[in-house]
């Protein structure tokens, strides 16, 4: 029998060394105990309760043979033979008395935290199996914890329970699938003081985008009151990104933030119930606000910075408020198991070769798409039905529906965020998985085909039918890059980490049309002015976007800035060129509110757009707007790689007036750090641009061009006219001409030649045309980055 002192280890005794005494979430704390405590990390107090009491009870009980009874030749696949095994083994293990030694030890334990903490404590009583939260293996999910655990006589029961939930199903069924011997796994059991987080939030974080992997970002979610909601998914978590490489320079800003529904929180229990915790509805209030502030979003981000610093890999955290004014706390810290697996090498995509109308949006999880019946699943009982390939529809799932998990073909569940359990399985499984998808469970049918697809960004959706679809696997080992640096073109930040993977040298064009369209949705002039706006409806509606900012203008730059600030995070350190809006006055009207400040024009593309748009006095007020929120990227961001790049400058004296308008927003050309100020570019999409490409190059630091805007000018052709179409062609020996006369005169200049029109991505000959005239850079639509890639590599090598 083991000694007395044998079953119990405090937190700041243990070190990752003792992983085989007390698991690996006990482990972790012991390590942070230790190693990060001393810089700042709070970690609460408590005690590990060793594998070693587990093992002696079931010794004292003679238990083994009963155990082995009950698994040996256990077929998993069948859901009735798994649950009966499953409940055997827990009524085993609870059923084996605990010995006298470690009931002594762990009451004796308990005693000297109360006399520490108060005679009012309370604890949470957490698994940690020895066979978990390893660098393969995250284990998620698969044992229980239990939360506000007063007295010792509680203190126990929780022990024990915990104890027995090594075999629940899901665990079994876990252990089978990744080849741990049920027999060479043991139950630790952390007893910790509790946070209480129930008076303010929760959540948890990774130093990892997880979805594509992304190695620079801090990834934290939460929710009101303790955090099991957000682990299980019955809310949809506020969502908050954190730069890791400027917060490493001293910047302190979040990069992007996103409000959740948050619609349950998890709180003590009154004395009135025997459950030590409850959910309740969040108060509509709290609902509408962010659960955390920005200072604790940084706060947060630090601690994950040095916790994934001081393990060596990326990190799945647990972070816990103490009390509305209260420190946050770490209250776990384990290995990240599925994306930062991911062979670095190869790029994979899925695409989808159709649309529809989506039934059903929510947050994507897993860049897949996969198709399949729907099977809505309300309770446990009616997994039985499940059957493997169907799509499976649900409000939640809860760890123990793990084993039908595994033969889905796609998840939806109407709540839960992207660090919930079942994204958390979703991504080990390699499944698409829409969470968050609200009413799902009322929108699709039993038994309909539904496509889900979560390869378009941080939306994900369900669409009616089998929708085509095709995967793209590329493997960049040993890809060189041509001596023309390719950077690529793009609109939506919520692409930005995921097409920042691919082996380019940063962002010729990022459309901040795309950024104010789909993330802002309403006319700058709007949000300035609503009193101008006649229809009342429509001026609620404008007003209600900045519920929660001191003002329109306050919403606008700071949803600009993010959208902008994420895409230029993501290439950072690459150069990323923002073209500043270019919206045609028709499309401006499109915009919520717009109609009140746009005039009606029948040829808008050569109309009231551009530059001359920024310095009129209908538009100079929200040209300001852009002007902070590229501001705030550069100089609160720290984001210095952002250059900024004016489109359709007609002429010489509107260049000059844009930039003194710039100047006098913050915006001067080379302002900034030395060697890192900032660069103004112009499109060079208008005949007038070439044949003054030397004055132009005295004014700016380079050119990019604009291959639609420069064809349709030089040619004569509206290029949104179908009747003409046949007379745009890029190819055209004159357009062929302006082309070179623009490279040329870049490079006589001094200045940098790029382009960003879709000629090079539609037509490889103009690429080989522009490397042969020894153009800068092209930049491409993202799918079309690896197939050019190689190509100018083979003209470059006829060329040498």
């Amino acid at each position: 029998m083991s000694a007395p002192t044998s079953c119990i280890r405090w937190f700041h005794e243990l070190t990752l060394a003792d992983l085989p005494l007390v698991g690996g979430k006990n482990a972790s704390l012991g390590e942070m105990h230790q190693h990060l405590a001393p810089l700042g990390v709070r970690i609460p107090e408590g005690f590990a309760v060793t594998a070693e009491a587990y093992r002696d009870a079931l010794d004292e009980a003679d238990a083994w043979v009963a155990l082995h009874r009950a698994l040996d030749g256990l077929d998993k696949r069948d859901v009735t033979a798994l649950a009966r095994a499953g409940k055997r083994c827990r009524e085993i293990v609870y059923g084996a008395r605990m010995p006298r030694h470690v009931e002594t030890t762990i009451r004796e334990a308990w005693r000297a935290m109360q006399a520490r903490l108060g005679e009012d404590l309370s604890v949470a009583v957490r698994s940690s199996a020895t066979a978990e939260d390893l660098p393969t293996a995250s284990f998620a999910g698969q044992h229980d914890t239990y939360l506000n655990i007063h007295g010792e006589e509680q203190l126990l029961d929780a022990v024990k329970r915990c104890q027995a939930s090594l075999f629940t199903d899901r665990a079994i069924s876990y252990r089978i699938d990744n080849g741990f011997d049920h027999f060479k796994v043991y139950l630790s059991v952390a007893v910790m003081q509790m946070v209480r987080s129930d008076l303010a939030s929760s959540g948890v974080m990774f130093s990892i985008d997880t979805e594509s992997g992304h190695p620079d970002v801090v990834f934290v979610t939460g929710a009101w009151g303790l955090g099991e909601n957000v682990v299980q998914g019955a809310v949809d978590p506020d969502e908050f990104y954190v730069h890791k490489p400027t917060y490493r320079k001293g910047f302190r800003s979040v990069l992007r933030r996103t409000l959740g529904d948050k619609q349950v929180q998890m709180v003590y229990a009154s004395g009135r119930t025997r459950e030590p915790v409850i959910n309740r509805p969040t108060p509509k209030a709290d609902r509408a606000r962010f659960c955390l502030s920005d200072a604790d979003v940084l706060e947060l981000a630090g601690a994950a910075i040095q916790i994934e610093q001081h393990y060596g890999r990326p990190m799945d955290i647990e972070w816990a408020k103490d009390g509305p004014d209260g420190p946050l706390y770490i209250v776990q810290a384990r290995p990240e198991t599925s994306v930062s697996q991911r062979a670095a090498t190869q790029i994979e995509e899925f695409v989808l070769d159709a649309s529809a109308p989506p039934r059903a949006r929510g947050r994507a999880v897993g860049a897949r798409i996969a198709s399949g019946p729907v099977r809505r699943v309300g309770d446990a009982r009616q997994l039985a039905a499940f059957r493997p390939g169907e799509v499976l529809v649900a409000d939640t799932t809860t760890p123990d529906w793990e084993p039908v998990m595994k033969t889905a073909a796609a998840i939806v569940t109407n709540r839960g965020g992207r660090t919930c359990h079942a994204a958390i399985i979703a991504r080990e499984l390699g499944i698409p998985a829409v969470v968050g998808a609200e009413h799902a469970t009322e929108v699709l049918a039993d038994g309909e085909t539904v496509t889900v697809s979560c390869a378009e960004g941080a939306v994900g959706k369900v669409y009616p039918g089998a929708l085509p679809f095709h995967k793209e696997v590329s493997d960049i080992a040993g890809l060189k890059k041509p001596r023309t640096e390719i950077m690529v073109n793009l609109g939506n930040p919520e692409l930005a980490f995921q097409t920042s993977l691919l082996p380019c040298d940063g962002v010729g064009l990022a459309r901040m049309e795309f950024i104010v369209n789909e993330h802002i949705k309403v006319h700058p002039m709007a949000v300035l002015h609503p009193e101008r706006i006649d229809d009342a409806d429509e001026r609620e509606r404008v007003t209600a976007l900045w519920a929660g900012h001191p003002d329109g203008a306050s919403y606008f730059v700071e949803r600009l800035a993010e959208g902008v600030g994420t895409i230029a995070a993501a290439f950072y350190p690459r150069p990323v060129i923002v073209r500043l809006s270019d919206f045609k006055s028709n499309e401006y009207a499109a915009l919520m509110g717009g109609r009140a400040f746009e005039p009606h024009e029948e040829n808008p593309m050569i109309g009231f757009r551009g530059a001359a748009r920024y310095v009129h006095p209908a538009y100079a007020e929200g040209f300001a707007l852009e002007c902070r929120a590229l501001k705030r990227v550069r100089d609160e961001m720290g984001l210095t790689n952002l250059k900024v790049m004016v489109p359709f400058c007609r002429r010489l004296d509107e260049a000059r007036r844009v930039l003194d308008a710039m100047a006098g927003h913050g915006l001067a050309r080379g302002s900034g750090p030395k060697g890192q100020g900032l660069e103004v570019y112009v499109m060079c999409e208008i005949p007038n641009n070439v044949l003054l490409i030397d004055e132009f190059a005295q004014l700016f630091d380079g050119f990019s061009i604009g291959s639609n805007d420069l064809t349709q000018l030089t040619l004569g052709v509206d290029r949104d006219s179908a009747i003409v179409a046949e007379s745009f062609d890029e190819r055209d020996p004159g357009m062929l001409k302006m082309l070179k006369l623009a490279v040329e005169g870049a490079r006589r200049n001094g200045r940098h030649s790029g382009i960003c029109g879709q000629a090079p991505s539609d037509h490889p000959e103009i690429a080989t045309y522009l490397v042969e005239l020894g153009i800068d850079s092209i930049s491409l639509t993202p799918d079309t980055v690896l197939r050019t890639m190689r190509a100018l590599q083979e003209i470059e090598a006829r060329r040498a």
